[in-house]
């Protein structure tokens, strides 16, 4: 059997000199944040989590980490294990906290929590907080006793109408927590009685190889080589195969697209994630899709495409589309607005968070309506390229990395000093 637990300090970058993005967030934040962290010296942190990547969690913390060992506090990151079942269960969990239909047995909870305690018994104990995200190891804090260390329960996803009896049987495991995180205030539920509860937003770091400034010409021939034409508009959706990104539902858009614009092609790039089984089914269905259609692409990092050659398809891309359904955050709508890309989004959780003041009218409702405002923006590239210097504004103004630092930097002096 796989161990429970794996603790790495070698998964992530080397140290990040936070001086780097003082030019794009100005003096005062990077200030404060050296203020807090020289408060928090040498506090052994660790951040818990199910998988190692191919999912928004795991590419914040592989970015963060290197910044707070830069800051000199002890970060590690730790990643639970588990088989095919857990898995499964755990994302029934996700989608049940999203609002989806959901039946409890006693078959599940036993599986969901005989995984997290013998998790729990891998941990190592030396941390003084320990920060666990989404609800794959929530009832980690259940199962160790009691001591000095600092627990908080980090929620990134929109559990604002959670099914009431997955609710119901988490809800007792996050409120042993000294404290939860929500992306946005609406995502927490009603009856959650905790006396600290935060409302922190992810971000994107612009120095990461899927942000970093590449030319654009290298990012047309990156397209080019996948298979593309660049004759013709590219409308592209980076996301993980799931069905509350809704796949299928953008494919259906494009193609009313293409009813107008018959030259046009769609690009869906996804990484596979090791904790969603759900994806590799899916993804079989999109793959039925691309077979019927040449203008139609798929890509996943099973196929070689990685973080540089995402960057290149958001930057190459003519318009950027995330049609979810449902949705925490979606980190790709800030990554595509930081590279100045028009973007047709559904109006879900988080993204509207995101979108510059004026541009509002690109979030969208249904598959009509995508479609109209894609062919809308393929028509006034002038008005799409102005949408995309509003967008990089805002993300610069809020959702890169250093603000995240900070609130997270926030919270936890606030945990550990036992405030209100």
């Amino acid at each position: 059997m796989l161990p429970h637990v794996t603790v790495s300090r070698h998964c992530c970058a080397e140290s990040t000199n936070l001086d780097n993005y003082q030019v794009l967030v100005g003096d005062a934040l990077i200030e404060e944040i050296r203020h807090l962290a020289a408060g928090l010296k040498g506090l052994r942190l660790c951040n818990i989590n199910a998988t190692a990547s191919g999912g928004g969690v795991a590419e914040l913390l592989s970015r963060e980490i290197p910044i707070y060992r830069a800051l000199g506090i002890d970060a590690d990151w730790a990643i639970i294990h588990g088989d095919k079942e857990f898995f499964e269960v755990t994302k029934s969990f996700h989608n049940g906290l999203q609002g989806a239909d959901f039946s409890l047995s006693p078959a599940v909870k036993e599986e969901y929590l005989a995984h997290n305690q013998a998790s729990s018994k891998a941990l190592e104990d030396h941390y003084d907080v320990l920060l666990v995200h989404d609800p794959q190891p929530a009832a980690l804090r259940h199962f160790l006793p009691a001591n000095r260390a600092k627990w908080i329960w980090r929620c990134h996803i929109d559990s604002s109408s959670p099914n009431r009896q997955l609710w119901d049987f988490l809800r007792p495991y996050i409120e042993a927590y000294d404290a939860a995180v929500f992306t946005m205030d609406i995502f927490r539920p009603p009856d959650l009685q905790m006396e600290r509860i935060a409302f922190i937003p992810p971000a994107i770091d612009p120095f990461a190889t899927k942000n970093m400034e590449l030319p654009l010409d290298l990012c047309r021939r990156v397209i080019a080589d996948s298979g593309l034409n660049l004759r013709e508009p590219v409308l592209l959706q980076v996301s993980r195969f799931d069905p509350w990104k809704d796949p299928l539902g953008v494919i259906q858009a494009y193609r009313l697209v293409k009813e107008k614009r018959p030259g046009v092609q769609l690009a869906l790039v996804g990484a596979m994630a090791g904790d969603d089984p759900e994806g590799w089914e899916i993804l079989e269905t999109i793959e039925s899709e691309v077979a019927k259609d040449p203008d139609l692409h798929v890509f996943t990092n099973l196929t070689g495409v990685g973080n540089m050659e995402v960057n290149a398809f958001q930057r190459g891309a003519d318009v950027v589309i995330q049609k979810s359904l449902k949705e925490g955050f979606g980190l790709v709508v800030s990554e595509a607005l930081w590279k100045e890309k028009a973007l047709v989004a559904g109006a879900a959780g988080g993204i509207p968070m995101q979108f510059p003041k004026g541009y509002s009218q690109y979030l969208v409702q249904s598959i009509e309506e995508c479609a109209a405002k894609l062919l809308h923006l393929l028509d006034n590239p002038d008005e799409a390229a102005a949408f995309g210097r509003a967008g990089r504004e805002k993300v610069r103004s809020q959702f890169l990395l250093p603000r995240l630092v900070r609130d997270e930097l926030r919270l936890i002096t606030d945990v550990i000093s036992g405030g209100g």
